[in-house]
């Protein structure tokens, strides 16, 4: 592919990215894979331009552009070589007019702006993201792992964690094979310790999707208690079944939940749980960084929806915790709505609960939990509450 035609590809591709964020299609990275596999003529370094041209504009803007040509266009006026792209060449794109607009430049769309905890860094939220690993101790320790990553540095506060640099290729080594590691951002590995887990106990993942968190909390039972994964959606928990075999951690259940009808399901462990981990669907706000074309698909009557749903799955979800056991409520969501805010209201909704203290190196007191940040804390941003039913 010449430059120019790489250009036009990144056009091509915006134009479908757009069009899935608007009818809630794939994700970027699909349509990208997609792309390509139909144009097997395109060589690596032709792949990786494409894929850079499409998140450079991505990143770029805001909100949601109007075409690909005008997400390019807006890159292609502060980018002049790439500008110089737009050539009419064979299979690139006609010149840019003059006066021919691009779209705007942004970090957040201007309805969400207010809605974003006050201590969120806008300007940070879409930078690279590196890749973290927690060490698996159903298998291995921090010392046999760590030598075999010679470029990770260990995480501060966190005994398992390690970080690798932007695009490292953790599952073509052999750690990753064995199940020694697990890809785990430092911010979600922070809500696994909250759940201060512990062999013999009954632990409830109650939105588990294919299982990061729940492979972490089987590291820290040690393989020993109860620990059930639950979702609504088999498709999710059907990954999770292969993860937890290379992870050594078998003693996993799944449950799989009927929505709208969760506590049919969950009635035999009522009042049993020492603790019920909570990581709510949310608006994604705070994992930006890795999927910048998520801005494009929230929009003010899905954030009201997700706010919504949120409350529904702790309240289900309560009766399962045992007295003196814990709730603890997460999203990787940003907005008070989804989290400072649904936190109180829990609280306010359910007499004999209070708001536990979280030891963390990271993160701001927010609310009655706490706020993790990629500007502040240089992890995908988080709201955490630990919840504790009173004796």
């Amino acid at each position: 592919m010449t430059p120019s035609a790489r250009v036009q590809a990144a056009i091509e591709l915006l134009d479908a990215i757009i069009a899935s964020a608007r009818d809630g299609g794939p994700a970027a990275d699909t349509l990208i894979a997609r792309y390509f596999k139909d144009r097997r003529y395109a060589g690596s370094r032709d792949r990786r331009a494409v894929r850079d041209h499409v998140y450079d504009a991505v990143r770029r803007a805001g909100e949601y552009p109007s075409t690909g040509r005008a997400a390019m266009v807006g890159l292609a006026r502060e980018r002049p070589e790439i500008a110089a792209l737009f050539d009419d060449s064979a299979h690139g794109p006609a010149p840019i007019e003059p006066g021919e607009e691009g779209a705007i430049a942004g970090d957040v769309p201007d309805w969400l702006k207010p809605l974003l905890a006050a201590p969120v860094e806008q300007n940070a939220l879409l930078g690279r993201a590196p890749v973290d690993l927690r060490v698996n101790r159903l298998k291995a320790v921090m010392g046999d792992v760590a030598p075999l990553y010679p470029d990770a540095v260990p995480i501060q506060g966190l005994a398992d964690a390690l970080r690798l640099p932007e695009g490292w290729p953790v599952e073509q080594s052999e750690p990753w094979k064995q199940g020694l590691v697990e890809v785990q951002d430092a911010g979600s590995q922070m809500i696994s310790a909250a759940c201060q887990a512990q062999p013999g106990m009954t632990v409830v993942d109650m939105c588990a999707g294919a299982g990061g968190k729940t492979l972490a909390l089987a590291s820290a039972m040690a393989g020993k208690g109860t620990l059930i994964a639950a979702d609504t959606i088999r498709s999710r928990l059907a990954r999770l079944d292969p993860r937890a075999v290379r992870a050594g951690a078998t003693f996993i259940e799944t449950l799989l939940l009927d929505q709208v009808h969760e506590s049919r399901a969950l009635e035999a462990l009522n009042g049993r749980a020492d603790v019920v981990l909570v990581d709510a669907p949310c608006s994604g706000t705070g994992t930006w960084r890795r999927n910048p074309e998520a801005r494009w698909r929230l929009t003010p009557a899905r954030l009201d929806r997700l706010v919504q749903e949120q409350a529904r799955i702790l309240d289900f979800s309560a009766p399962l915790v045992a007295s003196g056991g814990v709730l603890v409520y997460a999203t990787c969501a940003l907005t008070d709505r989804e989290g400072r805010d649904q936190a109180r209201a829990f609280l306010e909704r359910h007499a004999g609960w209070v708001a536990d203290s979280i030891p963390c190196p990271m993160g701001r007191p927010h609310g009655d939990g706490l706020l993790l940040t990629p500007g502040h804390d240089a992890t995908d941003g988080f709201y955490f509450a630990r919840l504790r039913r009173m004796a």
